[in-house]
């Protein structure tokens, strides 16, 4: 969808991660600004918390005073709270306000007190991040009240102001608006349930008993009482409320007790892939630089042949499916492939610090297989490190005879890390296949990114990427450059064989085979563009005027 058919006068969007890369939101809302700011310009207001120092500002936030500054000169916001207004240094460049917002910790019991009698908000049992998330979402409540003050948004103005918030840590801020502000429409958008994810990161299965399972109940079971209370109350108090995908709505409606009304998938833009004519060589780049690697770890030399295969994201062993790419790997070991291979683990972990030994075989001319050449930083904790203890569980050696050979990557690719010194779309370029294969993905950038690289991906059925494939493409490498393997809680073992087999299947393949699924995978990211996928969210706004319009 090119144009926009709601008429908006302001649009705010609130999140831990406005300016502050932490996970996949940050790629939603960052790539999503540059199709907002095209419907709505400069009507839409990004705000973010205000985590940064002189000494460590955000890389992501110009700073300009003039942006807001009428709002700015007049702006009452509660005692201690303050901000600072710019650009997101995004395509796009959308407004953003950054809120510094510790002086509300003061009235955290007040408010606290306040959710509980309006919205059923159980603060009580709170711990970790939630006082700070609450904090925050409640200075950011207080933020658009002042904006939607300046600007005359009232009841009987007929102005259409929508505020968006994401995820449990922004819950607080939706029930403020919802408290104060009637006439502003509001939008929750989970990108995952926080009792779902913690029923999975617990070893436990989600999918085969979630009809038996009741949130509140698993909240209390989990310790999670605090944060699926106030999740689970801000889906309910939206005038609309979202999810990314179809997985994840009917966990929403299991768990949180209430159906999303639209499933606004995540689209992306493609402005971190080269361009065509630069695409060779920074293909050719990143290969060597990955092959140096290996060679310098191991002592050995590897054809330009050789197939690189990667997994990456966050570090959760079970939900990112980690347990199973090792295995996947140790099973392809077992097969006649044709080309050897390399298999990354690109998943940052508690780093110590990069390999000076290896730092300095890539430096030498001398081929030496080094100790322990399956990882390339070492840990602070290598005894308790799940990814590092399966790989020498499995038996990785990573020696002459090896077919497979398996490095772990636990460091963020920022361009800084001391190995690679490459950011992680500069080495994903290189590769000749992913696979991300989740138990628990609510949506899968990691394997849209790559097949935007022309680089194809396996995923499961578990993930809403995943499920997107399957309901609107052939599931096969050379139709979309996807195998999207059916997953559930009871087929490990035939997971792990279906990847393997998969990969055996794109180790035969000759370059015209190559080139087809290399297209193919190119032409299925490009339907994931926002400028398609922005019509869900547009649905969305809809559905929650009107209820604002009934309120009113």
């Amino acid at each position: 969808m090119e144009s926009s058919t709601v008429a908006l006068d302001l649009l705010f969007e609130t999140s831990w991660e406005v300016c502050n890369k932490i996970g996949g939101i940050y790629t939603v809302l960052s790539t999503k600004a540059k199709t907002l700011q095209k419907l709505y310009k400069d009507k839409v207001i990004f705000i973010g918390p205000d985590v940064w120092t002189e000494d460590t500002p955000s890389p992501y936030f110009i700073e300009t005073p003039s942006v807001l500054g009428a709002w700015k000169a007049k702006a009452k916001l509660p005692q201690g709270v303050s901000v600072r207004t710019g650009r997101w240094d995004v395509p796009g460049k959308p407004i953003v306000v950054l809120v510094k917002f510790e002086a509300m910790y003061a009235e955290k019991n007040r408010y606290y007190g306040e959710m509980w009698n309006r919205f059923g908000v159980d603060s009580l049992n709170a711990y970790g991040d939630y006082d700070e998330c609450c904090a925050f979402s409640l200075a950011a409540g207080a933020v658009i009240e002042d904006i939607c003050a300046f600007h005359k948004i009232t009841p009987k103005s007929r102005k259409n102001a929508i505020a968006h918030f994401d995820e449990w840590q922004t819950g607080m801020g939706l029930l403020y608006v919802k408290w104060k502000l009637p006439q502003v429409a509001t939008i929750f958008t989970t990108h995952a349930t926080s009792i779902g994810r913690s029923i999975c990161g617990n070893g436990k299965p989600l999918y085969s008993h979630l009809g038996s399972y009741n949130g509140d109940q698993m909240a209390r079971e989990l310790n999670m009482q605090s944060k699926h209370s106030l999740e689970k109350a801000a889906a309910h108090a939206a005038d609309c409320f979202t999810t990314v995908s179809e997985v994840t709505a009917v966990e929403c409606e299991q768990l949180l007790e209430l159906r999303p009304q639209v499933v606004t998938p995540n689209g992306f833009e493609k402005n971190f892939v080269p361009p065509r004519t630069k695409f060779a060589e920074a293909k050719a780049v990143a290969r060597e630089k990955l092959l140096d690697v290996a060679s310098a770890l191991t002592g050995k030399s590897f054809p330009d042949y050789t197939m690189l295969i990667a997994t990456s994201g966050r570090c959760e062993y079970r939900n990112k499916g980690l347990d199973v790419f090792l295995d996947s790997m140790a099973t392809l070991e077992s097969k006649q492939i044709k080309r050897p291979c390399i298999a990354f683990v690109m998943v940052p972990a508690w780093m110590k610090e990069p390999r000076a030994d290896l730092v300095a075989a890539l430096q030498s001319d001398e081929a030496k297989r080094l100790d322990d050449p399956v990882i390339t930083h070492w840990l602070n904790n290598p005894n308790e490190d799940a990814v590092l203890n399966r790989i020498h569980g499995i038996g990785f050696a990573n020696n002459s005879d090896s077919k497979v050979t398996v490095i772990y990557v636990p460091c963020y690719l920022n361009g800084t890390d001391g190995i690679f010194n490459s950011e992680y779309y500069d080495l994903l370029i290189g590769m000749d296949a992913t696979v991300f294969p989740s138990y628990y993905e609510p949506w899968g950038y990691t394997p849209l990114e790559s097949i935007a690289f022309g680089v194809p991906t396996i995923t499961t059925s578990l993930s809403g990427f995943g499920q997107w494939i399957l309901s609107t493409t052939d599931n096969q490498f050379c139709s979309c450059g996807v195998n999207v393997i059916g997953r559930g809680d009871e087929n490990y073992g035939q997971v792990v064989e279906s990847i393997a087999r998969s990969l055996d299947y794109l180790n035969e393949m000759d370059h015209t085979e190559c080139a087809i699924v290399d297209e193919a995978a190119r032409k299925t990211s490009c339907r994931a563009a926002w400028s398609y996928f922005i019509t869900y969210y547009i649905q969305a706004f809809e559905v929650a005027l009107a209820a604002r319009n009934n309120r009113l």
